[in-house]
């Protein structure tokens, strides 16, 4: 049976950037059918359940390229101290959790990021398919990565970098077999990316065998580059040339890479990154949280496709896209570039793009899969609603966000989460999040540490 919202001011997303006003969209199965008129709509399929879409807008769903969910347990700390950070502990919260804490705390993540109209996010974290189960539950479209590196984290602390073949070998198998288990599970809404962790934590010979991997099976890969002043440092240090360029070295760049953050690239960086196609995640939250900028400006002029991701600590897209608008208008000294249009632009089709999903996703256009969210408009913040993606992107909250649907299945129905047990979630995460850094600090008691933890949960 097909549904239909109607009544509403559709954001469409398309080349053209077309907006629908008193529109419908039909969904059948998992894929958009019909646009157009409601009236009309209506008439076609006349079976079908119909939402009201009334003081509504439906916006294509937001596309996180790049996140780590379990980052959910050290927000409130970890945003103001730094990266890397200046808390010398030895490890991290993410190290002690056990697999039923990852669990908790990676779907805590995923019920954020769903409740800011996140469709699709490629998770990116260590042994992550310990954890896959839960996320593929909740149904977003969803990529997972296996984050591994060769080099010694022992000595890399100590400002040593000692490449392991061992290690190197046991990353590589971990990620084969999380494609093997779960590319193209379900129809194609889960799929995998090769994630070596950063250019200076990664040989030669690791990021030669990602690339030959990733071409061989045909998927995507992705890396943190030019994310740190130490990233930089380390690889002018060991390599004698600036991370961008050692991965040209290798031949690592192309188009089916995903380079996140890029906030320190040189002139001659982006012309490489642009003459090879390669997709930025634009993770301008976190960015401004860690006082940077990437130039996406002079990247995207350079041939780059450019997407957002969230990052650390947040899931909230919605934060993402309005930091990016301003981070961008300051970092360029304008005051009307870029467009709140070409910002939305990243967050969907820009996203979908660098994803390898385009022709799936990003875009509320017939053949494509239902991947939407709906907007209550009818807000002190939102009205009068003259352009309502630029007032959304300026103003818009999660808390507006009433429904979300990814492949024709509702993950959210008026405000009500239906994939995931809400309260049940927030009060594990709650407690999880308090026992492990409780637990970190107890460990490590020698280690200063300027957070007083409060005595226990609050809820």
């Amino acid at each position: 049976m097909e549904t239909i919202i109607s009544n509403a001011t559709i954001v469409t997303g398309d080349a053209g950037r077309t907006v629908l006003y008193g529109s419908a969209i039909a969904v059948r199965d998992s894929s958009i059918i019909a646009l157009g008129p409601s009236e009309e709509i209506l008439a076609q399929f006349p079976g079908a359940e119909v939402v009201d879409g009334s003081g509504k807008a439906v916006f294509p769903g937001l596309v996180n390229c790049h996140t780590h969910l379990l980052a959910t347990a050290d927000r409130g700390i970890l945003e103001d101290f730094g990266f890397p950070t200046t808390l010398r502990f030895p490890t991290s919260t993410r190290a002690l959790l056990s697999i039923e804490e990852r669990q908790v705390i990676a779907t805590l993540g995923a019920l954020e990021a769903i409740r800011s109209g996140t469709t699709t996010l490629l998770e990116i974290a260590d042994n992550v398919g310990a954890f896959a189960d839960s996320l593929v539950n909740t149904g977003l479209r969803l990529g997972l990565s296996d984050n591994f590196s060769d080099a010694n984290p022992a000595q890399v602390r100590e400002g040593t970098f000692d490449f392991q073949a061992d290690r190197r070998e046991e990353g590589l198998r971990r990620s084969a077999d999380l494609v093997d288990s779960w590319h193209g599970h379900d129809g194609g809404r889960v799929f995998c990316f090769l994630a070596p962790h950063a250019p200076e934590l990664c040989s030669p010979e690791l990021l030669r065998a990602v690339r030959d991997m990733a071409d061989a099976r045909g998927i995507g890969y992705t890396i943190h580059l030019s994310q740190s002043r130490l990233e930089i440092e380390a690889l002018m240090r060991t390599r004698g040339v600036d991370p961008t360029h050692y991965l040209f070295a290798q031949d690592f760049l192309g188009p089916n890479l995903v380079a996140a953050h890029c906030r320190y690239v040189t002139p001659g960086e982006i012309a490489l990154l642009g003459q090879h196609g390669v997709g930025i995640s634009n993770n301008a939250a976190i960015a401004a949280r860690r006082g940077a900028a990437a130039p996406i400006h002079e990247l995207q002029a350079a041939g780059c496709r450019i997407g957002m991701g969230s990052d650390n600590m947040a899931e909230d897209m919605v934060e993402v896209m309005r930091a990016g608008l301003f981070h961008e208008r300051v970092r360029r000294n304008s005051q009307m570039s870029p467009q709140p249009e070409d910002v939305l632009e990243w967050a969907t089709q820009g996203g979908a793009r660098i994803l390898g999903l385009a022709d799936k996703t990003g875009s509320l256009e017939v053949g494509k899969q239902a991947d939407l969210f709906i907007v209550d408009t009818f807000k002190a913040h939102l009205v009068p609603t003259l352009r309502i993606a630029s007032g959304f992107v300026h103003n818009g909250m999660p808390a507006d966000i009433s429904s979300v649907m990814v492949a024709g299945k509702w993950l959210l129905r008026d405000g009500k989460a239906l994939t995931i047990d809400e309260k049940d979630v927030l009060r594990r995460a709650e407690q999880t999040g308090h026992s492990v850094w409780n637990r970190l600090a107890e460990r490590y008691p020698d280690v200063p540490f300027p957070v007083n933890l409060p005595p226990g949960p609050v809820h």
